[in-house]
């Protein structure tokens, strides 16, 4: 039998919010809590030492957000899982933190009944997001298959367009992307005709008004 304890940390700026989930989580014995962080630099630098399975980040924190924090370590290449906790229920945020390849959403309010199972469900490769918000999953998959539907031909971008098109909706440059993939700027301007002309996008700005506008889909 697996008795495998799943490797926590933890990262909140507010101590009280951080020792009730410390109480909470610790009621589970499969689970062990291996550090803490009151700020978001503190908590990248504990997850790059110690590697943990997952780390539980609160989104709005000093110093560094948990976006900035997985951002990093997506940079990386450290696979520790992320799960955010947030006071906002907003959708927006929701999407930038599916986009960066959080696998756990939980508002604060339902930390105390949520927390636990979403831990559980993560540590099995599965997402988890707290059940009032669900609706924003929904709306997710609505937009992505209305997009497909409007844009067939995304499904036909190569592996290198798909990235090319998701700098251009974070707003990178021609030479900023190049830079990035280590290509030459010509050939990265290639890759933006080739990605206009398969879906469509006719005009100087439409392909960064394109991907902008739909960047948490792509």
């Amino acid at each position: 039998m697996n008795t495998k304890k799943i490797n926590i940390i933890i990262a909140d700026d507010h101590p009280i919010f951080r020792n009730g989930l410390k109480q909470i989580i610790e009621e589970e014995g499969n689970i062990e809590i291996i550090g803490f962080a009151e700020n978001g630099e503190r908590a990248y630098e504990i997850i790059k030492e110690l590697q943990p399975d997952i780390a539980v980040l609160d989104i709005d924190m000093p110093k560094m957000t948990g976006m900035q924090v997985l951002k990093k370590l997506n940079d990386e290449k450290i696979k520790t899982k992320i799960i955010f906790l947030t006071v906002f229920a907003s959708e927006d945020i929701f999407d930038e933190a599916m986009d960066l390849g959080a696998c756990g959403y939980v508002l604060k309010d339902c930390a105390v009944n949520d927390i636990a199972e979403c831990i559980s469900r993560v540590s099995e490769d599965n997402y988890y997001l707290s059940p009032s918000i669900s609706n924003f999953l929904v709306s997710r998959r609505d937009k992505m298959k209305k997009l497909e539907l409007e844009k067939p031909a995304l499904s036909n971008l190569t592996k290198t367009e798909h990235t090319v098109l998701r700098m251009v909706a974070d707003g990178m440059t021609s030479k900023e992307i190049a830079h990035e993939l280590f290509i030459s700027y010509k050939t990265v301007e290639n890759h933006r005709t080739n990605i206009s002309n398969k879906l469509n996008l006719k005009g100087t700005h439409s392909l960064v008004k394109f991907a902008i506008e739909n960047k948490p889909l792509l």
